[in-house]
């Protein structure tokens, strides 16, 4: 059957979409953008379809009972390019005015809940402060990541020199919107070797190209695989919060796969989830044929594919590595395992990054103690720089982490097969009831090597701005890929942070569609320790001088990242919403000069950023 829709009644296209989804407080993401004027019927070529012929959607506003209104201010108590927040009874909107026009949406983002009121207002769209999703403030759509949902839009009016606002109940306390998707009419029933789309992982970047597909009107098979036991879960919160179920960092539940029509494979097989016979695990794939071929031997054929396999952690080569009770953290399973084995007990990390360090600090409140080993003199210093890194490493300190710097595991030793010292190379020996090693990762691409696909020396897959590789019709997204970074001269890179991985999965999506997107999203990182956030935006790789304003004892600080006359990275802790107003001018394609960096540290002692926006002196 094909992709095209029968023609229904048609909507006016100003009308909200509420679809009821319990309210989550985990991330989400949902693609935002226009529609597309295109969906592929199960032989690949397309068929056009007119926005005002989408599936028709319940009303937003079912009765009057339902809704709210009220005058929330006057038109001059907003000066354009300001936001508030306006109480409507009910529940909180954010109000905004750009270009003398008032919008009213939700004022929450919907990935973790950060206030929108202090985040930045900028062409046309609001970006949060805390991880830095954008949303259009005349559709309320989400226009970049991460997060799955995007913002209620609600009715404005003026009468009499007053703004009022309209308001669903409902959405006031939903504060998310998932945006309307096509059904799957293309049931695998009678061809289950035969997918029009086949995603291989089921990360970030494969949920969010099958969300995007559904969206923009595509209504064939999608069939997504993972080597996870779990639906698609919230991956950065696992070094987070290690003692979270799957159930509480799952992205989506059972119920949105099944209505969407979007196949999982897991590798725990739920026999309800698909028709289709096959384990999880593709081993190979024959482009020339258009068939992966799964561990079983089952192959299934495909029109279009999505390859995000992610990576896999390294591990220790040392004696003793294969001892018990030595983790690296890749599924729930793994953190909830460690946070029980280190409660009362201790614990030893390999590895001063984002994940051994949040992992470190997550274990300070359970474990008897907490040692962390690194290779380098600081933590993150090739990532942050001497100078931040020493600042997080005192705060670690005084939270009773010992680091063990400049030095390696020589050594893994057991007690009856079970982890009980590590020896280090400095001949140090810390006891040790468990252990877990973050000490990078490498591309999950083994099985693509004699497939004909594209990898370079390291293994990554490399993919033009439209997410496309060497092979026509092959798409690849996520952490095992390196794509041209627009703002930094189209240079080739590995960007493996969550946010990418969203933007990369929507715009394979958009040109499996044949919408030529491109990728162009600012880097944007976060990490959380001791209840502390660090927020970092941009790819300072190559940085040649760090600019710091604020006090980093008192971790209150903004970093500027330079190369030569140029900002290419900053990172901040409690300096919000600076990290983020960064990227909204980097994604302008506007260049930040040191030299206005450097005015910037020696004339501001209040934080005023009205410079990065051109505004004032």
């Amino acid at each position: 059957m094909g992709g095209c829709f029968s023609k229904p009644k048609p909507v006016e296209l100003k009308i909200e979409v509420v679809l009821p989804e319990k309210d989550r407080g985990k991330e989400e993401l949902s693609a935002g953008g226009k529609g597309s004027p295109r969906a592929y019927q199960g032989n690949g070529t397309a068929c056009h379809f007119h926005a005002e012929e989408r599936l028709p959607a319940p009303h937003p506003y079912p009765g009057a009972q339902d809704c709210v209104e009220a005058a929330v201010c006057h038109i001059k108590d907003l000066e354009n390019g300001q936001m508030r927040e306006v109480e409507l009874g009910w529940g909180k909107v954010l109000l905004v005015k750009d270009n003398g026009e008032f919008h009213a949406l939700g004022h929450k983002c919907p990935h973790y809940g950060a206030p929108l009121v202090k985040g930045v207002l900028s062409r046309g769209r609001v970006r949060c402060p805390w991880h830095g999703a954008c949303f259009n403030i005349s559709t309320g759509d989400l226009e970049d990541f991460p997060g799955l949902d995007s913002l209620h839009k609600f009715q404005v009016k003026i009468e009499k020199e007053k703004v009022y606002v309209r308001a669903s109940k409902q959405a006031l306390h939903l504060q998310r919107r998932t945006k309307v998707m096509a059904t799957c009419i293309s049931p695998s029933a009678g061809h289950s070797s035969s997918t029009n789309v086949l995603i291989v992982g089921a990360g970030a970047a494969g949920l969010v190209c099958a969300e995007t597909l559904r969206q923009e009107g595509f209504s064939d098979r999608i069939v997504l695989c993972t080597l996870d036991r779990h639906l698609p879960y919230d991956r950065p919160k696992l070094s987070k919060s290690l003692d979270a179920q799957p159930e509480q960092l799952a992205l989506r539940p059972k119920e949105f796969f099944r209505a969407h029509g979007i196949e999982v494979l897991t590798e725990a097989q739920d026999p309800e989830a698909s028709l289709c016979p096959a384990g999880s695990q593709v081993v190979t794939v024959d482009m020339r044929n258009k068939k992966a071929v799964f561990k079983d031997g089952f192959k299934l054929e495909y029109s279009k594919l999505l390859l995000a396999p992610g990576s896999s952690p390294k591990t220790l080569s040392c004696k003793g590595k294969d001892v018990e009770n030595v983790f690296t953290i890749r599924t729930p399973e793994d953190a909830n395992r460690v946070v029980r084995l280190a409660r009362g007990h201790n614990a030893v990390v390999v590895g001063a990054g984002f994940l051994g360090m949040e992992v470190a600090a997550y274990l300070t409140e359970k474990a008897h103690s907490v040692s962390v080993v690194e290779l380098e003199e600081t933590p993150f210093r090739r990532f942050l720089g001497e100078r931040v890194g020493r600042a997080l490493m005192k705060m670690f300190e005084s939270n009773r982490v010992k680091f063990y710097m400049q030095t390696e595991v020589s050594e893994l030793r057991a007690q009856e097969g079970k982890l009980k010292e590590v020896v280090l190379k400095s001949s140090k020996v810390l006891r040790a009831d468990v252990c877990v090693v973050g000490i990078g990762a490498v591309p999950a691409t083994g099985f693509l090597r004699q497939s004909g696909i594209g990898l370079d020396s390291r293994g990554f897959i490399p993919v033009n701005k439209m997410m496309q590789t060497n092979v026509p019709g092959v798409f690849a997204a996520g952490d095992a890929v390196t794509f041209p970074l627009a703002w930094r001269n189209n240079r080739k890179v590995n960007i493996p942070h969550w946010q990418m991985a969203h933007a990369q999965g929507r715009v394979a999506a958009q040109n499996m569609l044949a919408q030529e997107a491109e990728i162009s999203t600012v880097p944007y990182l976060w990490t959380a320790m001791f209840s502390k956030s660090l927020r970092y935006a941009g790819y300072g790789e190559g940085f040649d001088d760090v600019i710091i304003q604020g006090d980093l004892d008192e971790l209150k600080f903004v970093a500027f990242y330079t190369k030569g006359d140029e900002v290419i990275s900053v990172a901040s802790m409690n300096y919000d919403p600076i990290v983020s107003k960064v990227a909204e001018v980097l994604a302008s394609g506007r260049t930040i000069r040191k030299r206005e960096v450097d005015l910037f540290v020696l004339h501001s002692k209040t934080g005023d950023m009205s410079w990065l926006t051109g505004k004032g002196s």
